[in-house]
């Protein structure tokens, strides 16, 4: 064998080593790799299930607090939305920002084990960012009625009290239903409901304010309307031909000074059925504006309203 055909045939089996040398370390790395992954991930699924399985609950909405307390989960609430009020247990907890604009970061600092929040751009932003770091997030829609009881069910199964929430909103229900039955009378007071008193903005049709209208037999003075709450002009509310105005107070704080200012507004209009009779009421707006478990209450009193001969 010529020195020339040795080398070559040394240089092809260098190349050959050379290349199984290489497939066994990038085997190798690939086993490593493989490791690591496995091992992180099951490293952050602990971490995950640690902070899901802490039982704290951050509550986004003050409906959602009021639902929360209801089901007896007191103890449980890390952090709350700055408007949640009621009970008044819940004004001493840690609050982590507005209903519309809740602090994400003071939220992951709680360390939740499970965060509610409402079904709407601004918080439903905040709960795909919670998803994705592993926190627990239940978000529910709760614009009807009907939603909020199912809502009370969903809250009560992920909060370990299913059974609780189950009977929570079978007796709201209940009480919807015998308030129905008490101010279902053949005579519908027109109401006009006043939810923005400038510029002047009432509740349309579309609107579980309008439930609550025609659960004590009212009806809305406004139309069919592309908005669920549309702004309308003095000639619109002239033509509603309203026999009842019911404004939900701006500042529940200030409901005197609001209705002595409601008064005044409309004293202008005295054509109008609910300004003639003097039938113009600024109301507690969280009782009939958070869907949650004091909603009878809310509904009664606008039922004494509407049907003030009704026996109590």
């Amino acid at each position: 064998m010529g020195k020339k055909e040795y080398r070559t045939q040394n240089t092809e089996r260098r190349i050959r080593n050379d290349r199984f040398g290489l497939r066994i370390f990038f085997i190798l790395g690939l086993i490593c790799g493989l490791v690591l992954t496995v091992y992180s991930c099951k490293e952050k699924t602990a971490s995950n299930t640690q902070a899901n399985n802490n039982g704290t609950i951050v509550c986004l909405s003050p409906n959602i607090t009021e639902i929360v307390f209801a089901l007896g989960l007191a103890d449980k609430v890390a952090a709350v939305s700055s408007d949640s009020d009621w009970p008044s247990e819940a004004k001493e907890k840690k609050t982590i920002g507005t209903f519309w604009d809740p602090d994400i970061e003071t939220i992951i600092s709680c360390k939740p084990g499970l965060v509610i929040t409402e079904d709407f751009a601004q918080q439903k932003n905040v709960a795909d960012s919670l998803d994705r770091t592993g926190i627990k997030v239940l978000s529910l829609k709760i614009d009807t009625i009907d939603q909020m009881l199912d809502a009370i069910k969903k809250i009560g199964e992920a909060a370990g009290k299913k059974e609780e929430g189950e009977k929570l909103a079978g007796k709201i229900s209940e009480q919807i239903k015998s308030l129905k039955q008490r101010f279902g009378t053949e005579q519908k007071p027109k109401v006009l409901w006043i939810v923005q008193p400038e510029p002047l903005r009432v509740a349309g049709r579309k609107t579980f304010i309008n439930e609550i209208i025609e659960t004590v037999g009212g009806e809305n003075a406004i139309g069919e309307s592309i908005q669920q709450y549309p702004q309308i002009d003095t000639e619109n509310a002239l033509l509603s031909g309203a026999d009842v105005i019911i404004q939900s107070a701006m500042d529940k704080k200030n409901i005197a000074a609001e209705q002595a200012a409601a008064e005044k507004h409309w004293s202008s209009i005295k054509r109008l059925p609910a300004v003639k009779n003097g039938r113009i009421y600024v109301v507690d707006p969280d009782l009939v504006l958070r869907l949650g478990p004091r909603l009878p209450e809310g509904i009664e009193m606008i039922g004494n309203l509407l049907h003030p001969e009704t026996p109590k």
